[in-house]
């Protein structure tokens, strides 16, 4: 039976149903604290901008993506770069300061050479091969084996790179994992140092969207591992 046919599709159920929960918790957070602004009024450029020049880091600049990028906020690393979609960086909300000021804790990360970031940097061009080539591999050695143009070890070596180079986007989103929890505790520490947020209420909220955001991170490690072991499972099997 074809490969994406057979029982091992039930492996990633679980994993999906995390990644749909986790986006669903994402954008009810980053919806719901949009609209509550904080006490202090300052956008989320302006804060990414003060806590920047506060920690010396007055060469990175922070920029406003064009008005069609709702989301894909990022901090570029060769151009030492923070990028804001507009709804982001024109904003005085919970939701615009606390995703500003996680990007700006990628700022800080890259300053400080923290080893996961510096890691993840190191193999993104990697990556960004593996992950395209990675499933053209696995279905052309299945496909081209199956129907017979390719002898059987052949389609098991194109099978078997394709499983490599996937397994290296699974170590990416590992990777990935503490990257992205450490720029959020220190977004929080931040904002709440600079005075940036007041209250336990504000700190609250701020926690919330940030530790939801967290979440769309794990959801993509869990299912990035699901389908690997399937792979695992199938290619084994034959």
């Amino acid at each position: 039976m074809f490969m994406f046919f057979d029982w091992t599709i039930f492996i990633l159920i679980p994993s999906m149903i995390l990644a749909m929960w986790a986006q669903g918790r994402v954008s009810t957070n980053l919806n719901k604290y949009a609209e509550v602004a904080t006490k202090r009024g300052l956008n989320g450029a302006t804060v990414a901008t003060k806590i920047l020049a506060d920690h010396g880091l007055r060469d990175v600049k922070v920029e406003r993506l064009p008005e069609h990028k709702a989301w894909g906020d990022h901090y570029d690393p060769k151009s030492r770069t923070v990028r804001l979609s507009p709804h982001v960086y024109d904003s005085h909300s919970i939701s615009a300061v606390a995703v500003a000021v996680h990007e700006v804790g990628h700022a800080i990360q890259h300053d400080e050479g923290y080893s996961a970031l510096a890691v993840r940097t190191g193999i993104f061009p990697a990556v960004k091969i593996s992950s395209g080539a990675a499933m053209p591999l696995i279905l052309a050695g299945f496909i081209l084996g199956m129907m017979g143009f390719i002898a059987p070890e052949w389609s098991t070596i194109l099978i078997n790179i394709g499983i490599i180079f996937f397994a290296v986007t699974v170590v990416f989103h590992l990777i990935t994992l503490p990257v992205e929890f450490n720029a959020s505790k220190r977004a929080v520490e931040l904002l709440e140092g600079g005075r940036y947020i007041e209250g336990e209420q504000e700190v609250a909220m701020t926690k919330r969207v940030l530790s939801a955001a967290a979440m769309t991170y794990v959801a993509a490690a869990a299912v990035a591992i699901s389908q690997l072991i399937r792979f695992l499972l199938i290619a084994n099997r034959r």
